[in-house]
């Protein structure tokens, strides 16, 4: 008996391509994509791209750029263009490019850099600071660069250090006893006859000189909470506005079953005017739906609506647009709500790893944000992060308003075209 139900199971299971899908496809495709982030995150062969403004052009500033630009693990962009075209980066154009996304961070080495090398452990107003104008919504990139750029300052120049580093020790600590001295002293002789560069030895606890720098959040200055609320909003509330679109879709499945798709067919509206009702309502749903994600994330959680409240219904109207069109489709192309349940939760969840909703595209592989952008989820969640986050203006939404858009129209027509089979019942 347990060998015939074993063999009527698998028989079922071996007819049901969705069924198969969701237990052998669906957990590779996810351990894949998170094996592939995480795997990024500690590939020594990744890049931080970041841009560079010399504002002190002096001996040591040009040579700890240099440095930097041959750094490994830094891809340093000197200039407005890319590859080198354009003109040098001044501040005001690198906090631009910051605050475009097209870099995380931007170092800026101010004028009188040399005096801002001190003993670590002290603070001195007047030292000018190495400022990082970082996007913290990538936590990661700010971190690595600051790592990368102590590390430079010390082998770029290590003459400059060694030499400021007695200067200051000298400044700082007062009279030096004489074994202190003799200390020095001894430093300085062995690297004058055998090339030595390191640093000068320490007298009552560590004198070791480096790169007095500060952090300056660009996008937002007077946040004290820098996790971007909104990005977790638009991500969740996006993932489950296609399941929401993809279920209220599905009710014309139910409605051919019931025999009321047929008789709406033979009313005026016909197929063109019954898959136009259906997308609308679609549509306002996910317009309510969205608006009531993000109003509760700004009671509860800050989130700024109330002062982005133009680019919030521009991303929201075109966003449950375009996702009530990808619903039709999936619905239309489906034969049962069955099959419709697996197949929309596939691909759904597939988008959302791929497109940002699970995880930050920001802390993606190079690779994988490029993929990312073949997905729904992408578009919708890089223009909610430009009206939150980088504080855009309406106008410059228009690639993730012209690329919804145009989905809206493809998946509309694709709705159409097969939708065809139900004419011809």
């Amino acid at each position: 008996m347990i060998g015939t139900l074993l063999k009527i199971s698998f028989t079922n299971l071996r007819r049901d391509r969705v069924a198969q899908a969701m237990t052998f496809l669906l957990p590779i495709l996810f351990f894949s994509t998170f094996a592939s982030v995480f795997g990024a995150q500690r590939d020594p062969t990744r890049r931080v791209n970041m841009a560079l403004v010399d504002e002190d052009q002096s001996p040591f500033s040009k040579r700890l750029a240099k440095a930097l630009a041959n750094e490994g693990g830094l891809a340093v962009r000197l200039t407005s263009g890319k590859n080198g075209a354009g003109e040098a980066l001044d501040r005001a154009s690198a906090e631009e490019l910051v605050r475009d996304g097209a870099v995380p961070v931007a170092v800026v080495l101010p004028k009188g850099l040399a005096q801002g090398l001190r003993l670590l452990g002290r603070t001195d107003a007047a030292q000018p600071k190495v400022q990082l104008l970082a996007d913290v919504s990538d936590p990661i990139a700010p971190q690595i660069v600051l790592g990368l750029l102590q590390k430079v300052s010390f082998t770029a120049a290590p003459d400059m250090v060694a030499n400021q580093g007695v200067e200051m020790f000298t400044q700082y600590a007062g009279e030096l006893t004489p074994s202190q001295q003799s200390s020095v002293d001894q430093w300085k002789a062995g690297r004058q006859n055998e090339n030595m560069t390191g640093a000068p030895p320490a007298a009552g606890g560590a004198a070791v000189v480096g790169l007095a720098t500060e952090v300056i959040d660009v996008l937002q200055p007077n946040k004290t909470d820098t996790t971007p609320v909104s990005f977790y909003a638009a991500g969740v509330g996006v993932m489950f506005l296609l399941f929401s679109c993809s279920s209220g879709a599905g009710t014309m499945l139910e409605e051919e079953e019931s025999g009321t798709l047929g008789r709406l067919l033979a009313s005026r509206a016909g197929m063109g005017g019954v898959l136009l009702g259906k997308w609308v309502f679609l549509w306002l749903v996910g317009a309510i739906q969205l608006t009531l994600m993000f109003t509760w994330g700004a009671l509860v959680f800050q989130l700024p609506l109330a002062e982005h409240l133009a680019g919030f219904f521009a991303m929201t109207t075109v966003t449950a647009a375009a996702a009530g069109a990808f619903g039709m489709v999936l619905a239309t192309a489906c034969r049962s709500r069955q099959q419709l349940g697996g197949i929309s939760t596939i691909v759904i969840l597939t988008m959302s790893a791929l497109g940002g909703s699970m995880f930050p595209r920001f802390l993606m592989g190079e690779a994988m944000q490029k993929m990312g952008l073949i997905t729904f989820n992408a578009w919708a969640l890089d223009g909610y992060v430009k009206v939150f986050w980088r504080n855009a203006h309406v106008i410059d939404l228009w690639p993730q308003v012209g690329v919804l858009v145009a989905l809206t129209v493809v998946f509309l027509t694709l709705a159409r075209l097969f939708a065809r089979r139900w004419e011809t019942l």
